[in-house]
């Protein structure tokens, strides 16, 4: 039960559950985030840490950025509640307006790097 709240509390928040969205699309650095939600680093971080804890998301490092993704399911609550999420959140519109600036960012990046 402890553990089910800690996933829970992971979610706790729109930033995350925009997090959530993003990371749908694949694997994501911290500067992508930061691009797409309009947030500062420390910002994107912070929340990033909370999706760590709540077994959310996966992080590795490369070099100096860190690389996100979303965690595979662990157990049949949290694999119902990550698709209800999938299915519905991009039907809101911060999340489309997230998912914009996400492309546009990623169209315009140098490849292979945080820039």
């Amino acid at each position: 039960m402890e553990q089910l709240a800690k996933r829970f509390k992971g979610l706790c928040d729109p930033t995350r559950l925009r997090i959530i969205r993003l990371l749908d699309h694949g694997e994501l650095c911290v500067c992508d985030l930061m691009a797409a939600l309009d947030l500062p680093q420390s910002t994107v971080s912070r929340h990033m840490s909370f999706l760590r804890k709540g077994d959310w998301v996966n992080s590795r490092r490369k070099g100096k950025w860190v690389y996100y993704t979303l965690a595979k399911p662990q157990g049949e609550i949290q694999n119902q509640v990550l698709s209800a999420l999938k299915r519905h959140l991009p039907a809101l519109e911060q999340a489309q307006q997230d998912h914009a600036r996400l492309m546009e960012h990623l169209a315009n990046k140098i490849p292979k790097t945080c820039s």
